[in-house]
């Protein structure tokens, strides 16, 4: 976008300011909670059909799709398509975001009505301001900007919004299978972007390119039939409480390190590239642990950060079935139930994670000559995701940052996962961009959860003129060729392109 262009959408943009703040409010006060929806559904649904109203009154082209795992017995919401059609021979960018909010009430300690958005200072106080219909709807309004304004839009947008993220996003990925078919939706993006995370700080901007995977699993130890006296039959019996402590106990020790054999083997060493990364980060350790209210293992930024992001780790959560309530029950429990998770690096893969933790659970429990029943199992696992900086998808929002904040984004890594990423890339092939908008004081999830204004406005402009960057990029479409990704042999021929443009036709 040309500089007096920029200025007139920047200006505007600022103008619009009231407008976007009552906006906002009008989707706060539809309380979506995807997680009560025998209460909620209707305003999941109506938060959906919000929408659409918007994309239709700017002239977007819309769908809704039946959740395809919704039942008679279990409906669940249904999935928003819309479309911003410029011209085919144009690249095409594809939004995702959530409409849905998590669970919130006065009483979980709010100092304002959750679903009534409330300005104080330049905070806007309410459930879903931050996470995620903030920063969704933003599209939105960067639309109209540009129709107003008389400026065209430069790429193509499509949208997929979501009634469910909260709560697992139940249909979501089979939807996004079938519409990365031939002739679907899906199947001519050339570039995805996600706006559902946080910046690293509360002042500088970044962007994300990796989060870890997970592997949950809950490991049980059963010594009865019923729930025992401890005064009748302690030191009579086995019991299970006993052989579940000291089996966790061998997961990993009090610094962090894991324990079962041959998880490491897949991490890929440190390079000195990779390590450069860190030295540009805006972090403060100190500061860190003063909002944390934590103890760390580490004083120094990049081992910090890397424990965070780059490693796998292993947290023990809790055990269902023992006694936890107030005073005092001595009861022997008939069975106890272990819950644990690795969150895991690229390279280490879920299903082989779980043949090595079951594989060291099974040894540590032999040793202990233990008649109890033991049973273990994975019960949910998700694939790491990494993308490259340097692909065009994550230069073009580097420069639309640098041109509104006026300093280059840091380039992040969480520790976190978030599956729509990979399933977007599986499904098409295509790379896939997280560039958060909030703050990492935003308190998404939690009481209070707000959205600053300037990271609302500056926002809105950083995402309008990612799309005019995503417009200059020149070469194939990404959606154009479906070749099969280069060997690494390939990738050292002379003008190979990045991951999304890497296809053997170009070669």
């Amino acid at each position: 976008m040309e500089e007096t262009l920029q200025k007139k959408f920047f200006d505007y943009v600022e103008e619009q300011t009231p407008l976007y703040i009552e906006r906002l409010a009008e989707a706060v006060a539809i309380p979506s909670v995807s997680a009560q929806l025998d209460e909620h559904l209707p305003d999941v649904v109506r938060m959906i059909e919000w929408t659409k109203g918007h994309i239709e009154r700017l002239g977007g082209s819309t769908k809704v799709l039946s959740n395809p795992v919704g039942t008679d017995k279990r409906p669940l919401p249904p999935i928003l398509l819309g479309e911003f059609h410029v011209d085919p021979s144009l690249m095409t960018v594809c939004v995702y975001g959530h409409l849905d909010v998590q669970p919130a009430d006065k009483e979980d300690g709010w100092d304002t009505e959750p679903f009534e958005l409330t300005q104080i200072k330049q905070k806007l106080f309410g459930r879903g301001s931050t996470d995620d219909k903030g920063p969704a709807l933003s599209w939105l309004w960067i639309v109209e900007a540009h129709q107003k304004l008389g400026i065209p839009l430069p790429i193509n947008i499509k949208i997929l919004f979501e009634g469910m993220e909260e709560y697992g996003s139940d249909g979501l990925f089979e939807t996004i299978v079938d519409e990365a078919k031939d002739g679907k939706f899906l199947n001519d993006v050339d570039f995805f972007c996600i706006s559902d995370n946080y910046w690293l700080g509360k002042e500088k901007p970044c962007i994300t390119y990796g989060l870890r995977g997970l592997a949950y699993f809950e490991m049980s130890v059963q010594c009865c039939e019923q729930d025992l006296h401890s005064g009748v039959l302690g030191g009579a019996v086995h019991e299970g409480m006993t052989d579940l402590v000291k089996l966790m106990s061998t997961l990993v020790d009090t610094k962090g390190k894991i324990l079962v054999e041959g998880v490491m083997d897949s991490v890929k060493p440190v390079t000195p590239e990779e390590t450069a990364l860190y030295d540009t980060i805006d972090f403060d350790v100190d500061e860190f642990k003063k909002e944390q209210r934590v103890h760390t293992f580490e004083n120094d930024k990049t081992p910090l950060l890397m424990g965070r992001w780059r490693y796998p780790t292993l947290s023990l959560h809790g055990i269902e079935g023992a006694f936890s309530g107030k005073g005092a029950k001595t009861v022997i429990p008939a069975k106890v139930i272990g819950k644990f998770s690795m969150r895991l690096v690229p390279d280490q893969d879920p299903k082989e994670i779980e043949k090595l933790v079951v594989a060291h659970v099974e040894k540590e429990f032999a040793k202990l000559g233990s008649p109890n029943k033991l049973e273990i199992a994975m019960v949910h696992g998700a694939k790491s995701w990494l993308s490259e900086t340097d692909h065009p998808n994550y230069q073009a929002a580097a420069k639309a940052i640098e041109k509104v904040h006026g300093v280059s984004p840091d380039f992040t890594r969480e520790g976190g996962s978030i599956p729509i990423t990979s399933a977007l890339e599986d499904a098409t092939g295509v790379n896939v961009l997280l560039l958060p908008i909030g703050a990492s004081d935003d308190m998404a999830h939690s009481q209070n959860e707000k959205y600053n204004i300037t990271n609302m406005v500056k926002g809105i402009k950083v995402l309008g003129l990612y799309l005019h960057e995503l417009g200059t990029i020149k070469g194939p479409k990404p959606s154009s060729c479906r070749c099969a990704p280069l060997s690494e042999e390939e990738l050292m021929v002379p003008g190979a392109f990045l991951k999304g443009f890497k296809c053997k036709c170009e070669i």
